[in-house]
């Protein structure tokens, strides 16, 4: 997620590569494409101008709560790719544009409730606004500060934000949903006061913490769940990829993200079959051509965004792409994202700001080790973009051609190719 939700307005300098003194004189070969897999620029309005003059080809734009899913539509409506085959394929000359992605964080999962359960937590009335963050937050506000609660916005339908957001993915065909997820660490910041409002800066997008202290209260594990399972439904229904967040969580995550693929598992031969097979018996079960038939290929088709519908496909209850964005898990969970059972397509992605920022960088290369080649992404996590996108686009992308002992300009390849293979399928 973006600085200026941890409080900071200013991105920070980027930590020092990986590479060997050798490597760092090789020049970075951004003809070859360059693909931002998840960032936030419309948190600063103002760098998006800078967006045809950055030197990656794509950026994947997230959208997060109430005050940038509009800003995320028009930036895709200006910059956005009219034709998909030309403007991102390796080869291309073309400037750089973006994929919208649209969803709600986990940091702002409170702002919603579920119109759809029969235990409702909001009635739409003044006290039935208390009650509803009592009962979604912990500790309950109104046992710390009875005041607290009557700061926060009325929260809004889980329904009536998703046809937003099916609308949206109608408008961009090649929209994803994101960035959604769960975060067990993150603390609502206090409400703003007049004293804050005199010192914000006007070149965010409003919505974030901006500086603000921290309270004591978190959201419920079990309410970011069912935001995020909503998401992820809408994003089986639509066929489309999507971005997700998570800290502190990556066992309930995993948990939350399986349950909706419970029973469309793919079945996984044993050793003996394996034997079987080996030996010469046809298995037609296991034809590749038929592996994603219900999610078919969409890199030959022409996308304009005023135009072009969704593809047809059979609507699932899951993505047919995930990519856990920064992810910061352990080994063992890449292993069970990429079990062959698993019907969904898991990609990794990694950034500097996060993954090597926080001190975890002897964690990510182990995980970057571990990760398949076709499944890892590059991603700056920014919230402005231009050259400091750019500079943390190139860091990254060194540093998991180096941990990987990849060549560089077949590695950037690589990670183009994989690029392509989330948004498009």
């Amino acid at each position: 997620m973006c600085h200026q939700h941890s409080g900071e307005s200013q991105c920070p300098s980027p930590p020092g590569t990986l590479r060997a003194q050798s490597e760092s004189d090789i020049p970075f070969p951004w003809d070859a494409g360059v693909f931002d897999a998840h960032c936030h620029p419309t948190d600063t309005m103002a760098s998006i101008a800078s967006i045809p003059d950055m030197k990656a080809r794509a950026l994947t734009v997230m959208s997060t709560r109430s005050q940038d899913q509009d800003l995320v539509s028009d930036v895709a409506t200006q910059h956005g790719f009219e034709d998909i085959d030309i403007s991102i394929s390796p080869c291309s000359s073309g400037k750089g544009g973006i994929v919208p992605c649209f969803g709600w964080h986990p940091w702002f999962s409170y702002q919603l409730y579920d119109d759809t359960s029969s235990d409702l937590t909001f009635d739409g009335t003044p006290s039935g606004k208390i009650s509803h963050y009592d009962r979604i937050l912990t500790p309950p506000p109104s046992s710390k500060d009875a005041s607290f609660s009557e700061g926060l916005p009325d929260p809004r339908p889980l329904s009536e934000f998703l046809n937003e957001t099916r609308s949206r993915l109608e408008n961009h065909p090649l929209a994803l949903v994101g960035e959604v997820g769960l975060d067990k660490a993150f603390r609502l910041p206090q409400s703003s006061n007049s004293a804050h409002e005199a010192q914000r800066d006007e070149g965010l997008t409003p919505g974030g913490r901006e500086g603000r202290l921290l309270s004591p209260f978190r959201v419920h594990m079990s309410h970011q769940a069912t935001v995020l399972q909503a998401q992820l439904r809408l994003a089986g229904e639509m066929g489309r990829a999507a971005s997700v967040h998570g800290v502190q969580s990556h066992g309930v995550l995993h948990d939350t993200i399986s349950k909706l693929w419970k029973g469309y598992e793919k079945a996984v031969q044993t050793r003996r079959e394996q034997k079987r097979v080996a030996s010469g018996a046809e298995d037609f079960s296991s034809s590749s051509e038929d592996e994603d038939e219900d999610y078919p290929k969409s890199n030959k088709r022409k996308a304009k965004n005023a135009s072009l519908g969704p593809l047809k496909h059979e609507p699932k209850p899951y993505p047919p792409r995930i990519c856990l964005h920064s992810f910061s898990g352990p080994v063992d969970v890449v292993k069970q994202y990429i079990h062959p059972s698993v019907p969904a397509k898991v990609f990794f992605s990694f950034s500097i700001v996060i993954n090597w920022g926080t001190g975890g960088g002897d964690k990510a290369e182990e995980v970057i080790r571990a990760i398949p080649d076709d499944r890892i992404l590059a991603e700056s996590d920014l919230h402005t973009a231009g050259d400091q996108m750019d500079q943390y686009l190139e860091d990254i992308c060194r540093n998991i051609c180096h941990i990987k002992g990849w060549n560089l300009r077949e590695g950037v390849e690589q990670l183009g190719k994989n690029w392509r293979e989330f948004i498009l399928g």
